[in-house]
């Protein structure tokens, strides 16, 4: 089921030919209005999105959309699942829809609009210094620690505890979940696109959603999704000091020990175990029941039931037989 965003403002009113425009590319000859960009997975046929890596062509032939852009090195093998808008660059073309669709998707980096909860409202027990952005929801019997900001648009489920001086923001919080002291959750990824002149900041308008029974650890920092969202499953429990990436999906049942790294886009599945300071790169698959060992560096997706150790990882058994 998607999830609505209630993060960020969307504009209603673009159509393809105004994409072409700022693109810099050929007008279609039927105009039509486009309704948001998506990541390919959660794209309407109505929508517009991006094809910028080979691994993403399994989901391309799986989704919806129509109208990708994308570029001359992939167009051969898109041409017969989509309508390619081809560019030079697809991260900077990205970034200039996202910008058309969401204006104001830089500027939420404080919330000015905060003010003290009512502390009376659903059984909800606060620490001193607590303050709240508009339209705030929390379920009942929540407690949330001292010198803690939810900003606006958040919604926190029943029965969670929220430590003291926790940051949240652009996240979507289920029942029964530990959000340990000094997490901030939902702030923008470390999204950008490279010049010679210049570097420019990458709007983010994902979101981060927590389900239900899951814990954050101290100290930990999860990026909301830049157009994806950000995704921590049910029964999950985090150490501390964890970084979580812009997309990241972790599944349910997941156990991330202490000073784990997430590079963005990568999924894992469920009841996987990653131990102390190992590092998963980017666009990854790792499968369910799988064991990385501490300190591991995970460079290539891992299938199902499966133990790795070692940089770059490699079966338990290898690594043992390698380094006796």
């Amino acid at each position: 089921m998607k999830i609505k965003n209630p993060f960020f403002k969307k504009n209603n009113n673009i159509n393809l030919s105004d994409i072409c425009k700022i693109l810099g590319v050929k007008r279609p000859k039927k105009d039509l209005k486009i309704n948001n960009i998506s990541d390919l997975k959660s794209s309407t046929k109505y929508d517009i999105s991006f094809y910028n890596n080979s691994n993403y062509l399994d989901l391309l032939k799986k989704s919806k959309v129509k109208y990708v852009i994308s570029n001359e090195k992939y167009f051969k093998s898109i041409k017969n699942y989509c309508h390619p808008i081809l560019v030079k660059n697809v991260l900077k073309s990205v970034y200039e829809i996202i910008n058309i669709f969401y204006p104001e998707a830089l500027n939420d980096a404080i919330d000015f609009d905060l003010s003290t909860p009512n502390k009376k409202k659903n059984k909800i027990k606060f620490g001193k210094n607590v303050l709240f952005g508009k339209n705030v929801k929390i379920g009942n019997n929540t407690k949330i620690g001292h010198n803690t900001i939810i900003e606006s648009n958040v919604i926190i489920g029943s029965n969670c505890v929220i430590g003291n001086n926790v940051l949240i923001k652009n996240t979507i919080i289920g029942k029964n979940v530990r959000i340990m002291d000094g997490a901030i959750i939902g702030k923008k990824g470390f999204g950008f696109y490279p010049d010679k002149k210049m570097n420019s900041r990458y709007p983010h308008i994902g979101m981060v959603i927590i389900k239900d029974n899951a814990e954050i650890g101290c100290n930990n920092t999860i990026d909301r999704g830049s157009i994806s969202n950000t995704v921590i499953g049910k029964n999950t429990f985090i150490d501390n000091q964890v970084h979580i990436a812009h997309n990241v999906n972790i599944g349910d049942n997941c156990i991330i020990t202490g000073q784990v790294g997430f590079a963005g886009s990568s999924k894992i599945g469920n009841n996987v175990s990653v131990g102390g300071q190992a590092g998963i790169s980017g666009h990854l698959i790792i499968g369910n029941n799988v064991q990385i060992g501490g300190g591991s560096g995970v460079i290539k997706n891992i299938p199902d039931n499966v133990k790795v150790m070692g940089y770059p990882a490699k079966d338990i058994r290898s690594f043992i037989k390698d380094n006796k």
